[in-house]
């Protein structure tokens, strides 16, 4: 196989694709393992409704504890929560 021309320049910037490699290129299932591809698909849209993306800080004794519980600790939290507002308000803030 003959060696390829590097696609960072010297000063390390992406080099320009030429046309000819271009032209080279086949798609990633005429090149990939199937074993390979099969990790590298794309989930599908999720069924169930969707959950919002937040960033929250919590304390270590709130979060350890789910950890610790291994995968899925982040669904087990949100389960907490939902059954936590099934008898609770949540508190307003006053200002």
């Amino acid at each position: 196989m003959p060696k390829s021309k590097p696609l960072i320049d010297p000063h390390g910037e992406v080099a320009e694709l030429s046309m000819a490699q271009v032209k080279r290129m086949r798609p990633a299932s005429a090149v990939l393992p199937s074993s390979l591809q099969s990790k590298l698909r794309t989930r599908g849209p999720q069924k169930a409704p969707t959950k919002e993306r937040i960033t929250i800080r919590l304390s270590p004794d709130v979060v350890q504890p789910f950890r610790e519980t291994g995968a899925g600790w982040q669904s087990r939290l949100d389960a907490a929560l939902k059954d936590w507002l099934k008898s609770h308000k949540p508190a307003k803030l006053a200002r």
